[in-house]
């Protein structure tokens, strides 16, 4: 895990909890660090028919990932990982200036078996979610 000196870790939001997203009371009082993207080595879908964003690294046709840092406690991380989708992992994941963090993940395979949509092109989930609710 990427953990900071006082025990504490970063993690990397870049969906459904980001500020202004439905879910962000998951994050409860973690402390907002910065926005940041990671490096372009992802893809985003939209799984479960756009009910929750699903990133997996690739080494073909990545992109950057817009998203924001948040600095949590054990008790804060293990209460976003339960609220996480199915199958959703942590890992850690590369962001620009040298960083990492972790980062919830989602099986390539189950994104390929469901067919889900690559939204990679929108700029990230919360321009895609506006995206598709502008008529």
């Amino acid at each position: 895990m990427v953990q900071t000196s006082s025990g504490t870790r970063r993690v990397f939001i870049c969906g459904s909890a980001l500020r202004g997203q439905p879910d962000h009371q998951n994050l409860q009082s973690a402390q907002f660090i910065k926005e940041t993207k990671t490096l372009p080595l992802y893809r985003l879908h939209a799984a479960e028919n756009g009910w929750h964003p699903a990133i997996y690294q690739t080494e073909v046709g990545g992109i950057s990932i817009p998203g924001e840092i948040y600095e949590m406690t054990d008790e804060q991380f293990e209460y976003l990982a339960t609220n996480e989708p199915p199958h959703m992992y942590p890992t850690e994941v590369l962001l620009e200036e040298e960083e990492t963090a972790m980062a919830f993940f989602y099986p390539q395979e189950l994104i390929e078996k469901y067919s889900w949509p690559d939204i990679s092109e929108y700029g990230g989930w919360a321009a895609y979610k506006q995206a598709i609710a502008t008529p």
